[in-house]
């Protein structure tokens, strides 16, 4: 997710604030969530890792230089992103082996979500190293709490994939769980994206929470299938940061069927053995109670079939 940097902010007097580097940190990975818009929503537990930590692996070192300035922090900041997070892991194990500290930011909110910072996390913990989290601003409970759904779980599925059978298989995975969902989409794939939940969850609410704590904040809630219209009627409704956030359905479940029942029924048609593979199927009892359980009612039925003792004759 992108930061607005030019919106809010602590000023001057929070920077000096921050400014002294005090009691240095002990040696390990500090995963700091940053401003997702909003510069006053930085923690100071945030700017005080940034100032002592001994340098800070950024996704887009612009974008970090840019927060850090405004804060009037001097830092040494090192590029970490998708293209070279993995050999950057080794740079950053390498570190903390040698007693750094080392923060880990990405461009807005919390490093791994959605973000980079998953492989160097990974890598440091599975060195022995430490790894301490900062949290801070986060655009999904940020959208969670303002939505008004009520739900019992929510599922955060991140991006979708762009197109083709993974983003159908994954839709239709959603589709299938009785979960709220909450997903991140871009503003050139809002209208497609929209369509498509509509057509695999069929009919109920989302809440579209665009550019969270950024100067064009909106948060709508409508009816999913009105949603691709009301997107296309206005351009502006599709710029910038989008979350989703989709009510859930709970999963109807059948009454559980009555073994006995299930059984007599299919047992006037099939034979014993056809008859208790589908009872198993149908009713998830045990095969061997089933199967007693039919030989008896076979029993009960030739007992008290009048004609079941008697042998036919030839003629009168």
């Amino acid at each position: 997710m992108k930061r607005d940097i030019g919106k809010g902010g602590a000023g001057s007097e929070a920077s000096r604030a921050h400014g002294a580097h005090g009691t240095a940190l002990e040696p390990g990975l500090y995963v700091v969530a940053t401003p997702i818009g909003n510069l006053g929503d930085v923690t100071h537990r945030a700017l005080h890792t940034l100032v002592r930590a001994d340098w800070i692996a950024a996704e887009d070192t612009r974008v970090t230089r840019a927060l850090l300035s405004h804060f009037a922090i001097a830092a040494r900041v090192v590029a970490v992103h998708e293209h070279n997070e993995a050999s950057a892991a080794e740079r950053v194990c390498a570190s903390i082996a040698r007693g750094e500290a080392v923060a880990l930011v990405c461009d807005a909110g919390t490093p791994g979500v959605s973000d980079p910072g998953r492989i160097v996390v990974e890598k440091v913990r599975a060195a022995g190293g430490r790894v301490e989290p900062v949290p801070g601003p986060s655009a999904l409970t940020a959208a969670i709490s303002a939505s008004g759904l009520a739900f019992d779980g929510i599922v955060f599925a991140g991006f979708l994939p762009a197109k083709g059978t993974e983003r159908r298989e994954r839709i239709a995975a959603l589709a299938a769980g009785p979960w709220a969902i909450a997903l991140f989409e871009s503003p050139h794939r809002i209208a497609q994206t929209l369509s498509d939940l509509h057509q695999a969850l069929g009919e109920r609410d989302v809440v579209i929470a665009r550019e969270l704590t950024k100067r064009f904040e909106s948060i709508v809630r409508l009816p999913l299938g009105e949603a691709r219209a009301w997107i296309e009627a206005d351009e502006d409704r599709g710029r910038g940061e989008l979350v989703l956030l989709l009510e859930g359905r709970p999963v109807e479940h059948r009454p559980a069927l009555d073994p006995r029942a299930v059984l007599e029924m299919l047992l006037a048609e099939l034979p014993v053995k056809q008859a208790v593979a589908l009872a198993v199927a149908l009713t998830g009892a045990r095969r061997n109670e089933l199967y007693a359980l039919a030989l008896e009612l076979k029993k009960q039925k030739k007992g008290s079939d009048p004609f079941s003792g008697t042998k036919g004759k030839k003629g009168i």
